[in-house]
């Protein structure tokens, strides 16, 4: 995708792909992923010492919906799951396998897969995601805050989706090609630079509801995407030190976004006592 297919508005004044070098410190996915590991073993120590009546946590309120980034599917996210429901979470996938096709029919299917959780648990949703999977989230949210209870984005660049490496670049070049050719589910050109990608990056500038939480966690190692892009002036900010890509893994990342969705559950919990909401 050169800077003339992608669409100008997708890379707005005051932002800027990361430079070639940037991409070196993605490499600290493998010190991440290793404090993952520690964390996990540690935690697993902890559980034996525990007597069993104490080893299954409470379940928290809302559940949780976890949604992967662009060329990633739902494994991506399966180490932070497993860390959440550890902490009391239900969580659940989006159903996406791989985050290669359509903005717009991924935004339609995030939303159905919503509603189905919503209807299965009686409750609204709180939705994490990761680099364009918060992107998604958040258009969402606007959409249907009937849903959604609170969002938290990691890595999500959606003041601008053009400032990207130039790595995935090359990658949306590949799947345009194969979509020209015919091959289906794959993002089109549309999706880049016409109405498809103008629509998406509308819905996730829109304000949102004044009851849906919104923390919004970058990095500035963040070899990716250009890490200002990643900071809404709507959400709260949450500075880490992680690579892009392990965001999915540092367990430094996963305590904050532990520590968000409590606030909001215990939040919800609160306006349920006094007859806010149920």
């Amino acid at each position: 995708m050169s800077q003339s297919t992608m669409g100008a508005f997708l890379l707005p004044e005051g932002f800027a792909p990361p430079p070639l070098v940037a991409l070196v410190r993605e490499g600290s996915i493998v010190g991440e992923a290793g404090r993952y590991a520690l964390r996990s073993r540690a935690d697993r120590r902890a559980r034996r010492a525990t007597p069993y009546v104490g080893r299954v946590p409470a379940r928290l309120a809302d559940p949780v919906l976890l949604v992967p980034g662009f060329l990633a599917g739902d494994t991506s996210l399966s180490f932070m799951g497993r860390a959440l429901r550890a902490q009391g979470f239900r969580t659940y996938r989006s159903t996406i396998r791989a985050n290669i096709g359509c903005t717009l029919s991924a935004a339609d299917q995030l939303e159905a897969r919503l509603e189905s959780i919503a209807a299965r648990r009686g409750t609204r949703v709180q939705v994490v995601g990761h680099s364009l999977g918060g992107m998604l989230a958040r258009g969402v949210a606007v959409r249907r805050p009937d849903l959604v209870s609170g969002i938290i984005t990691m890595g999500s660049p959606m003041m601008a989706p053009g400032a990207h490496h130039g790595v995935l670049t090359r990658s949306v070049d590949v799947l345009i090609r194969l979509s020209r050719a015919g091959v289906p589910g794959m993002m089109s050109e549309d999706c880049v630079a016409g109405d498809c990608a103008r629509q998406s990056f509308e819905e996730s500038r829109l304000p949102l509801a004044d009851d849906i939480g919104f923390t919004a966690i970058y990095s500035q190692r963040d070899g990716i995407v250009d890490w200002r892009a990643c900071v809404d002036p709507l959400a709260e900010a949450v500075e880490v030190t992680a690579s892009h890509v392990g965001m999915a893994v540092d367990p430094r990342v996963i305590d904050h976004v532990t520590a968000a969705l409590r606030r909001r559950t215990l939040g919800s919990a609160v306006e349920v006592d006094r007859g806010v909401s149920a």
